[in-house]
């Protein structure tokens, strides 16, 4: 009897963020009292359907004894890469030491500490029979427009079917594992998990989440990052849903 795939998660957390200008990288930059990657890390970490969690960091990453979480799952710890597709294979390929290659793996942003646990299991529940995979994200509403290197304007764009990419993308661990070595392989740097899928022909499902799954990218985000926290904290004691 063939046994139901799990659920793990790799956290790409490598990155230095210079758009930040910041000492540290982003990911370890205080919000509401702790490191942003606290945050993000805890919402895997004690989501009941997720098996494990790797975290792929920098080499020499001095910040990651630092870490307190208030969850009793033990991380597995990776060195990352150049870009975020070296470190998201790299956390692969170790979670190919835990999981069976039909597994289910969420990649998630350390920079996204606002995901909420009622979207975790909206992308599980709608994707765990799907034969591809997905990921998070929200359908564009502003009207959009392309412009040339020197910012000049010279196209409005459709918006219908456009959407902002968010994370976690989730996809079986093999299909994902082989996607990204054949776009590494032709030299290919892809920017998330579904574009290494698509590569191979694949059309992962857009699942809509919420809007304040921001990732932290600039100084001006850590305030709405700090905001978006303490609101679903005040609805969580309130004993309000999180998915409203």
């Amino acid at each position: 009897m063939t046994s139901q795939p799990k659920f793990w998660s790799v956290v790409p957390a490598a990155g230095i963020g210079t758009r930040m200008k910041a000492d540290v990288p982003k990911q370890y930059l205080p919000l509401n009292g702790r490191m942003v990657i606290e945050h993000t890390l805890e919402n895997l970490c004690s989501h009941k359907s997720i098996s494990g969690v790797v975290v792929a960091h920098a080499p020499n990453d001095e910040h990651l004894k630092h870490l307190k979480l208030n969850c009793s799952m033990a991380l597995t710890m990776v060195e990352g890469g150049a870009e975020r597709c070296h470190s998201v294979l790299n956390g692969l390929n170790k979670l190919s030491e835990l999981a069976d290659n039909n597994d289910w793996v969420l990649v998630h942003d350390a920079a996204r500490p606002c995901v909420r646990t009622s979207d975790l299991d909206k992308l599980i529940n709608t994707l765990k029979d799907h034969k591809v995979g997905g990921l998070l994200g929200i359908p564009v509403r502003d009207t959009m427009k392309r412009s040339d290197t020197e910012s000049s304007v010279y196209e409005t764009v459709e918006r219908a079917g456009l959407w902002h990419a968010h994370t976690p993308q989730m996809f079986r661990l093999k299909m994902l594992k082989e996607a990204l070595e054949d776009a590494l392989d032709n030299s290919v740097l892809v920017t998330d998990e579904a574009a290494a899928m698509e590569r191979q022909g694949h059309h992962p499902l857009m699942v809509e989440g919420h809007a304040d799954n921001i990732k932290i990218t600039r100084p001006e985000d850590l305030v709405l990052a700090g905001f978006y926290l303490k609101q679903q904290s005040e609805k969580s004691l309130d004993g309000l849903d999180d998915g409203e």
